[in-house]
């Protein structure tokens, strides 16, 4: 079942913006390409082909979610249960259009996702110089009442070599968020 948060938006200082509306909502096929268009845009996130975001919102729509104000994509989240361990949510991509920063977006859909997945833990994997998901990720578990631990997970001699691909990639760390839920507020 799709979930939305319609809210109005809030600029830098947090403070609501009458003029604009903040949809955060379940991704459809029609939005793969938003997704793929906010990936690129970024400039720092791994981008895929477009197929494969238009693929992930079919198949994993229940666990990610975009944002729009005033009806223009504005960022998303793409996120799946992690197979071998269904309780856990793995956030794979966050992405908010720089046009749209300084709003926390990234926090509301964050927040958004997590109340209408409802895992008992949250994983994602951050580059050590990625302040901004450490700090995103660090604020969930304030709020959610929770751990959050770090662990190496992926190293250079994961990824190909920058001869290989043309780019080198950085160590990701994995970040575990635990337990969710048991917040009553």
């Amino acid at each position: 079942m799709p979930h939305t948060a319609d809210t109005p938006a809030q600029n830098s200082t947090g403070s609501s913006t009458a003029s604009e509306r903040v949809e955060i909502r379940t991704p459809t096929v029609e939005d793969g390409t938003s997704l793929w268009r906010l990936a690129a845009g970024t400039g720092v996130l791994d981008v895929n082909t477009p197929y494969a975001y238009i693929l992930w919102t079919r198949d994993f729509a229940e666990t990610s979610v975009i944002a729009e104000v005033d009806g223009e994509p504005a960022g998303f989240i793409s996120g799946y249960r992690r197979p071998g361990a269904p309780e856990t949510l793995f956030i794979w991509q966050v992405a908010v259009d720089s046009r749209f920063r300084g709003r926390r977006l990234a926090s509301r859909m964050l927040t958004t996702l997590v109340e209408s997945v409802a895992p008992e833990r949250l994983e994602t994997t951050i580059t050590a110089d990625n302040a901004a998901s450490i700090a995103l990720f660090t604020g969930l578990a304030r709020d959610q009442d929770a751990e959050i631990t770090t662990t190496s997970f992926f190293t250079e001699k994961h990824f190909p070599s920058a001869q290989e691909s043309g780019e080198e990639h950085a160590p990701e760390d994995l970040y575990t968020v635990a337990p969710l839920g048991s917040r009553t507020d």
